[in-house]
């Protein structure tokens, strides 16, 4: 799974959840949250991968 996750430019929320390595419950919590990542699309929600990357390295330093 993890080929496809690096081609993808959005991970749905099991992907999400796969990526980071936690739960679905904390993962939409994350998604919905005001982090720049989280895009709704009609009642779905998708990380942006590219958006989350830059946002794990924010938080991490």
């Amino acid at each position: 799974m993890k080929e496809t996750i690096q081609g993808k430019a959005l991970l749905n929320v099991k992907e999400f959840c796969e990526y980071l390595g936690i739960g679905q419950t904390k993962a939409r919590e994350l998604l919905r949250g005001c982090n720049g990542f989280g895009v709704q699309i009609g009642n779905r929600w998708y990380a942006n991968k590219s958006k989350l990357d830059a946002w794990i390295e924010r938080e991490s330093m």
